[in-house]
């Protein structure tokens, strides 16, 4: 992941900011705005609330006198420059946008309770945000981040690839998507080596996705490590038994998460598991071979829990936060307000956003554009992080990643590989 932080040059500011300075806004006077919030984000956020013609936040602007300045950074260092920004004695930064895994007690302490803020100024139909993901930002009783994007993870696939191996329906079982991840590794009419499924090996997702189709998990909701050791043993077990046959890449090791976009646009491989939002960019005719064919469905359960509980698929979710020593707090919540509005949720969702709102997916227009909006709602229904938040989550998510890669590479026994999760990860957790 790039360090660097990206900077927008909008209709009427130019905003200049590097990894150490907080954005600045250079104007010309005819379009000077009469203040200035900067906001600290993922480069995503910044996206989908649109540009030109089609700027979401153009009304907002206009009515508050005020241009936004975002500094965008990749997912870890954006919190930690976010954590950064928020210890000082004052930030330049109105909003911070959090993830969901993040805010330990500690953490949140560092950023304003919004209860008060809702309390006195409501945000429109608060009640229709999804409760869990509301859950997911109340630390200690305080809301401190309200909710703005949920990538809720759904299993991909060509259809034309699986039509071409014979196979007529996307799998409904994980022992179906392994066979089928068999059957279509191999070369495609068109002369493309096709790997059956593609994963990347940074993120927890996946070795996650896998342990709880077999009822099992890396950390559970309960911060209980390894829940049920034999589930993540089959999991891992699964992934080292796909790498062996050839249905994982030979370079598993060192693929990333655009890596799985690529594949899939270029029918290099028939499955992959990425968030629902991706179904647009995966079918972007500009930049797909295979427009339409790219479809999803639920990541599915092995045969040994269906009918015994859902299969629990990871969301990541983001939510705007007020750091407390910020200097604007009425303009950030009013940004907040606004952002949070039915208008801007589905107008942020039509750009690829995943909406927070239960309404926005009834919406004739989401529906229009995105025929994968039923089944991510299904799919959230039951969804939850990769793991709950807790001060060395992110040591600990490398070092489970570190097994994982051993043994799905054939390094270390399986076994011994869960052994070391448990011995390594343990002095890790909370007391």
């Amino acid at each position: 992941m790039s360090n660097k932080p990206e900077t927008k040059l909008t209709r009427r500011a130019f905003v200049a900011g590097s990894a150490g300075v907080a954005a600045t806004l250079a104007v010309a006077p005819a379009f000077a705005a009469g203040k200035t919030l900067n906001v600290l984000s993922h480069k995503v956020h910044q996206t989908v609330l649109g540009s030109g013609d089609g700027d979401l936040m153009a009304g907002w602007r206009k009515a508050n006198d005020a241009e936004i300045a975002f500094t965008t950074f990749d997912s870890n260092p954006l919190q930690d420059r976010l954590f950064r920004e928020a210890s000082l004695k004052e930030t330049e930064y109105g909003v911070g946008y959090l993830i969901d895994n993040r805010p330990t007690s500690q953490i949140a302490a560092l950023f304003e309770p919004l209860g008060p803020y809702q309390d006195k100024d409501a945000i429109e139909d608060f009640g229709d945000i999804a409760s869990g993901l509301v859950q997911g930002m109340t630390v200690d009783g305080k809301l401190i981040g309200i909710p703005v994007r949920h990538a809720t993870q759904g299993l991909f696939y060509n259809e034309a690839l699986l039509e071409e191996a014979g196979i007529s329906a996307p799998p409904t079982t994980l022992e179906e998507l392994i066979e089928q991840a068999k059957k279509t590794t191999f070369t495609s009419k068109a002369g493309t080596p096709v790997t059956g499924m593609v994963l990347a090996s940074d993120l927890a997702v996946f070795p996650v996705m896998f342990a709880r189709a077999y009822g099992g998990d890396f950390i559970g909701p309960d911060l209980k490590l390894v829940p049920n050791r034999e589930a993540l043993e089959q999991g891992l077990g699964a992934l080292r038994g796909m790498f062996e046959s050839g249905s994982l890449p030979r370079s598993y090791a060192t693929t990333k998460n655009d890596d799985q976009v690529t594949w899939l646009q270029q029918g290099r491989a028939a499955f992959t598991v990425l968030p629902f939002a991706r179904g647009a960019q995966l079918n972007n005719a500009e930049q797909s071979k295979f427009p339409g064919k790219i479809k999803a469905v639920p990541f599915p359960g092995s045969k040994a829990i269906q009918g015994k509980m859902p299969m629990a698929s990871v969301v990541e979710a983001w939510a705007m936060s007020i750091p407390k020593n910020a200097k604007d707090k009425a303009l950030a919540w009013s940004f907040i307000k606004e952002v949070s509005s039915k208008r801007v949720t589905l107008g942020m969702a039509l750009n690829g956003n995943g909406p927070v709102r239960v309404s926005t997916y009834a919406d004739e227009k989401l529906k229009a554009g995105n025929a994968l909006a039923a089944v991510e709602a299904k799919v959230l229904a039951t969804a939850r992080g990769a793991f709950p938040p807790f001060p060395e989550a992110a040591r600990a998510q490398a070092t489970f990643l570190e097994e994982v890669q051993l043994a799905v590479l054939g390094r270390k026994p399986v076994k011994d590989a869960v052994s070391a999760i448990i011995e390594r990860v343990k002095p890790m957790m909370p007391a």
